[in-house]
């Protein structure tokens, strides 16, 4: 099993702007494609952000783009997601997950941390 743990959450108000951080304890991160996803209180799950294995491509629901930026950093063997102007609509728990090429789906899934943007 691949362990993920997220840090970075929290309050802030519209407008502004949090850095989540991800890695895999005992894990190579770059190994695998990443992605953050996100879950609002009686919303399904969605995909918020993905990165390649290398960084070379990225990929951002409509929503976020040109606000949110997914990158990796293989020195401290860790993935962000940078999000600036932040809205009480991105509001959500928000999940690092991974998956090992050439799979499709992500199968590994961090617990959550909880980002509230408040107006």
């Amino acid at each position: 099993q691949v362990q993920l743990v997220e840090s970075g959450g929290g309050l802030v108000q519209r407008g502004g702007s949090l850095r989540l951080s991800c890695a895999a304890p005992g894990r190579t991160v770059s190994d695998y494609a990443m992605g953050w996803f996100r879950q609002a209180p009686g919303k399904d799950r969605e995909f918020v952000a993905g990165i390649s294995r290398t960084g070379a491509s990225t990929s951002y629901t409509d929503s976020v783009k040109g606000r949110f930026t997914i990158s990796r950093d293989d020195a401290k063997n860790t993935v962000y997601l940078q999000m600036n102007s932040l809205a009480p609509e991105d509001t959500a728990v928000y999940y690092c997950a991974a998956r090992f090429p050439p799979a499709a789906t992500y199968a590994y899934w961090g617990t959550g941390t909880q980002v509230t943007v408040s107006s």
